[in-house]
């Protein structure tokens, strides 16, 4: 999805109060599995887990690998699992003043050069599905397939559930003047804009998409479900999976299922 205030706020909730299986695997700051790579001006960090295909995880606005705590786990058992903070957030710091999502998708697809990989089957939560989704359509020879949870086209009101993106527009009026004097404050108020501001995805570009993908939302999540619809019937090859009783968080609130099932599709000839 696209997460704005609200959001940023319910992903930083989730990322510190989840407790899944491997619960004690320091994901995000295990020296063992971690390194930084030169990308696009950067310094970004990445960790990898398991062994044989690769599996590239992308978290949401203001989340970092340990959004995927619940998920890695299990998906290591099968994959190589590269999974990184997008720049500005997490440990891969950004000291730039703008912020795009084609940024985070071409870092995406320099990462998995440097990593020496061809192609990476492509999981994205949030603002990580937008980045998935631009990924697939800006590097298309870099995704096998594409899963996308909760991400959204435009930053307006048709995109989001009632009255998220109304309480959105209050924060934006109520700080857009504020003084930002230290970088957490500017690296804070970059992030809110990213989503305030952005994406601009029209529906027909999505027709470049061309790998299998799987678009979901949860049934109560942030995004409205029509606005899922239309991104899955904009999508050549896709499936649609509105998960039931499930808010944003489909990959953490319904962890088990979310991960059976992509894999399931992964797998899927």
């Amino acid at each position: 999805m696209k997460a704005l205030f609200l959001s940023i706020l319910l992903l930083q909730v989730w990322t510190a109060s989840s407790r899944g299986q491997n619960a004690t695997a320091p994901y995000g700051s295990n020296p063992a599995a971690g390194k930084y790579y030169d990308i696009h001006g950067i310094k970004m960090y990445c960790e990898v887990y398991g062994e044989g295909k690769p599996l590239l995880l992308i978290h949401g606005n203001g989340g970092s690998i340990k959004s995927f705590e619940h998920n890695i786990p299990y998906f290591a058992k099968k994959y190589k699992v590269i999974v990184a903070d997008s720049r500005a957030q997490g440990n891969s710091k950004d000291s730039g003043e703008t912020l795009t999502f084609e940024m985070m998708a071409d870092d995406d697809a320099a990462l998995l050069d440097a990593l020496k990989l061809d192609s990476a089957y492509v999981v994205g939560w949030s603002d990580g599905g937008i980045n998935a989704l631009l990924l697939a359509m800006r590097h298309p020879e870099k995704v096998i397939k594409l899963v996308s949870t909760g991400a959204n086209l435009w930053p307006d009101a048709s995109a989001f559930a009632p009255g998220v993106w109304e309480g959105e527009k209050k924060n934006y009026e109520a700080s857009k003047n504020q003084a930002r004097l230290t970088a957490k404050e500017k690296n804070d108020w970059k992030l809110f804009l990213l989503d305030w501001e952005l994406p601009n995805i029209s529906l027909s570009a999505l027709h470049a998409i061309r790998c299998p993908s799987m678009i979901i939302c949860g049934d109560h999540d942030m995004i409205a479900v029509e606005h899922t619809v239309q991104i899955f019937r904009a999508i050549p090859q896709a499936e649609l999976w509105v998960v039931p009783h499930s808010g944003h968080a489909t990959l953490i609130e319904h962890a088990d299922d979310f991960n059976k099932t992509v894999d399931a599709f992964f797998s899927k000839k």
